[in-house]
C-alpha cells in the first residue's frame, strides 16, 4: 500500500481504540497560558460581550487581562477552543435554538 494510505489507516485504528475507551497515544495538552485579550480581540469583542457570550464574568475577564489572576485549567482549555473554534462554540452555546425533544415525543399514540 502506499505511505499516505498507511498513514490514513493508522489513523483510524487510533480513532477506534479511542471510540473503545483505550486511550493508547491520546493526550490532552492543556497549554500553560492563554491570551485571554487576544482571543478576545480576534473576535471583536468587548470585554462585557466577551464575558456575556461565553459564560464568564467581566470581573475575570478583567482580572485575566490584567494577569491579576493566573487562568486556571479549565478555562484555558475552554478559551483555547473559543480560539480556535468560535463558531462550533456559539452553535453548542445558541439558546435560542429549540429545545430537544424528550425520548417520548416520538412514540405513537396508544390507541384506546
Amino acid at each position: 500500500m502506499t505511505k499516505t494510505f498507511d498513514m490514513i489507516m493508522s489513523g483510524l485504528d487510533e480513532v477506534e481504540d479511542f471510540l473503545k475507551g483505550e486511550r493508547k497515544g491520546f493526550a490532552v495538552h492543556i497549554p500553560d497560558q492563554v491570551d485571554v485579550k487576544a482571543i478576545r480581540q480576534k473576535l471583536n469583542f468587548s470585554q462585557p460581550k466577551f464575558a456575556e457570550t461565553f459564560g464568564f464574568s467581566v470581573g475575570r475577564i478583567r482580572d485575566w487581562e490584567q494577569g491579576r489572576f493566573p487562568v486556571d485549567a479549565p478555562s484555558r482549555v475552554f478559551l483555547t477552543v473559543i480560539d480556535h473554534e468560535p463558531e462550533a462554540v456559539l452553535r453548542a452555546l445558541n439558546t435560542k435554538r429549540r429545545a430537544p425533544r424528550k425520548p417520548t415525543d416520538s412514540l405513537p399514540a396508544k390507541r384506546a
